[in-house]
């Protein structure tokens, strides 16, 4: 997730670990109490239309985790380079995340240095860590009349920069997939780069042509993962690429609070699967802020506890993989100025590696 404005609407690998039509284990919830069903909650039992094979889970794993790690004072390159996690601290966060098996599938956003860092601590340690790569897409369009936050257009001779940089990090996620196959289970190219609202668009019609570039590079399935109302307005071309549609959902963004939150979930998704009616589909992102300024109330530990184990238990029985959005909280993220914005708490854990109520009862010595 990348800034999102709460009034946008958006938002050699073996054949058993995904079947490949392009568009073509189940894990345990939370075992923590789980409370009793609401009225709410009597919508995530069954759904036909979304319903998928356990062929269609990646790697066979339904719950999985968004992951980047920076802590604070770190951060990704902001144009005077990247503060990264050492080793060591990445270390210490897979160790967390692999606990008992709590995730054994993450979501990485990109193919630097960072992200490399991630798979050799992944495969030196022998940690039973799946991963869906990212490759991250500079803007190669300026999309300063639609993004709230860029209030000048940007300059060709950047966007120029940006397409050779872009293919510079292209280059580097299919040697990423290819030194680390039986890691990385998927290559996901480009986030949220095509919606009008985000700073880093780019073209539909480039994007196909990066990710047939890495189909034709790399074992592992490909995807670009978008919001879900692209995918159900926009996404028809594009899916007939992509080996399985990527999708983003934030009901809080849009306004729901935790009473409707699951049932808005369906809605968007069933409005993928109405669009997009062939395609497999995996939850790249799909979260709920503990504290946020922008949502009041609507925001709270308690109330993303039930919205995981909600969403989780439903995409098990859906046979969905789903990446909760996210790991860790990252307070580089947003108004630099405002520590209480949503930006800054989406993660299971604080920034201090402390568990948040909904991870409790699998953490209790991280309370």
């Amino acid at each position: 997730m990348n800034l999102f404005k709460a009034n946008a609407r958006r938002l050699l690998l073996p054949l058993f670990l995904f079947s490949l039509i392009g568009c073509g284990q189940p894990e345990a919830a939370n075992n923590q109490d789980t409370e009793q069903l609401t009225q709410d909650d009597s919508v995530t039992q069954t759904d036909d239309a979304l319903l998928q094979d356990k062929s269609d889970l990646l790697a066979g794993i339904s719950r999985a985790i968004c992951y980047s790690g920076f802590r604070s004072g770190q951060h990704p390159d902001r144009g005077e380079g990247a503060k990264n996690p050492s080793y060591q601290e990445v270390l210490e966060d897979l160790n967390i995340l692999s606990r008992d098996s709590n995730f054994e599938l993450i979501r990485i956003y990109d193919s630097g240095d960072n992200s490399e860092t991630v798979l050799k601590a992944i495969t030196e340690n022998k940690l039973d860590i799946k991963v869906m790569l990212g490759i991250w897409l500079n803007a190669e369009l300026s999309a300063h009349e639609t993004c709230a936050w860029l209030t000048e257009p940007i300059p060709e001779t950047s966007l120029a920069k940006n397409k050779t940089l872009n293919q510079q990090e292209i280059k580097r996620g299919i040697k990423l997939a290819n030194d680390y196959p039986e890691i990385i289970v998927a290559v996901n190219v480009g986030n949220e780069a095509l919606v009008d609202w985000n700073d880093h668009k780019v073209s539909t019609d480039s994007i196909i042509g990066y990710v047939k570039q890495v189909k034709d590079a790399v074992k592992q399935p490909v995807t670009v993962a978008e919001n879900y109302k692209w995918w159900a307005d926009h996404g028809k071309e594009l899916a007939e690429v992509v080996d399985f549609v990527a999708v983003h959902t934030y009901p809080v963004w849009e306004g729901k609070d935790i009473e409707e939150g699951m049932s808005f979930t369906l809605e968007n998704l069933n409005e993928v699967r109405n669009a997009l009616p062939d395609c497999k589909m995996v939850i790249s992102e799909a979260g709920w802020a503990s504290v946020g300024s922008e949502f009041g109330e609507r925001a709270s530990e308690e109330k993303q506890l039930r919205y995981y184990n909600k969403l989780m238990n439903w995409s098990t029985k859906m046979n969905i993989t789903t990446f909760f959005f996210e790991a860790f909280d990252e307070d580089w993220k947003g108004d630099p100025n405002n520590m209480m914005g949503a930006e800054k708490h989406w993660g299971i854990f604080n920034t201090d590696r402390k568990a948040k109520k909904v991870m409790w009862g699998l953490y209790p010595d991280l309370k």
